[in-house]
């Protein structure tokens, strides 16, 4: 049985990871016959938003705990994983991957990134094994290893950014997948496109698929 790691980055699209695209990830690895395990950074959130009002709260979140929300608490720090053990990785999107796993948000290109996030995207790379990234989370891609083709969907201004930091980007609608052959990646628009839950699933489903038929 294939065996992916699943990276979050809290719990809610405007602060941690997007729900949907997390849970709908998860469904369609265990779907199409693989399992996985869960990971977050044991870190602070960079803010915490009201999702009713789009508010900022007075209050400090930490990311592996909120995590553990979406992973019924069956989930491990980042700083735990080891590419050894897994044949894939795969990052659900939510604005917590462009705040809390880097500084996407707030720097744009020139964001940081998460050294735990780099070191595990780095050693499944150097490993040759599946990097496969949601909505938002082909930026990390983009600035950890500059020269890959990846999508975000057709949001002019992030493909800007992208391709500022050396990737190509392809426009895409939902449910497609750009597949990197040579560095190995995968990656699909779910919520950067105006999406409902169906075609996230379709999204998630189908960037498992392509994955697993990499891995067969």
């Amino acid at each position: 049985m294939k065996k992916f790691a699943v990276v979050l980055a809290g719990c809610g699209v405007f602060d941690g990871a997007e729900i949907h695209e997390a849970t709908l990830s998860m469904y369609a690895i265990k779907k199409q016959g693989a399992d996985y395990k869960l990971f977050a950074p044991d870190v602070d959130q960079h803010h915490v938003v009201n999702h009713i009002t789009g508010d900022e709260m007075n209050e400090k979140r930490n990311v592996l705990i909120e995590s553990a929300r979406i992973a019924r608490g069956n989930i491990q720090p980042l700083s735990e994983f080891k590419a050894e053990d897994f044949d894939a990785i795969l990052f659900p999107g939510g604005f917590g991957v462009a705040k809390n796993l880097c500084t996407f948000a707030i720097d744009g290109p020139d964001c940081t990134v998460n050294p735990e996030v780099e070191r595990a995207m780095q050693s499944m790379h150097k490993a040759g094994k599946p990097i496969a990234a949601l909505c938002i989370s082909p930026v990390l891609l983009a600035k950890i290893f500059g020269d890959v083709e990846l999508t975000i969907g057709q949001d002019k201004d992030t493909a800007a950014a992208v391709e500022k930091l050396g990737a190509r980007h392809k426009t895409t609608n939902h449910g497609e997948v750009i597949i990197d052959a040579k560095n190995n990646i995968y990656t699909t628009p779910c919520y950067m496109l105006d999406a409902n839950i169906v075609e996230i699933g379709e999204g998630a489903e189908n960037i498992v698929r392509a994955v697993l038929k990499t891995l067969a």
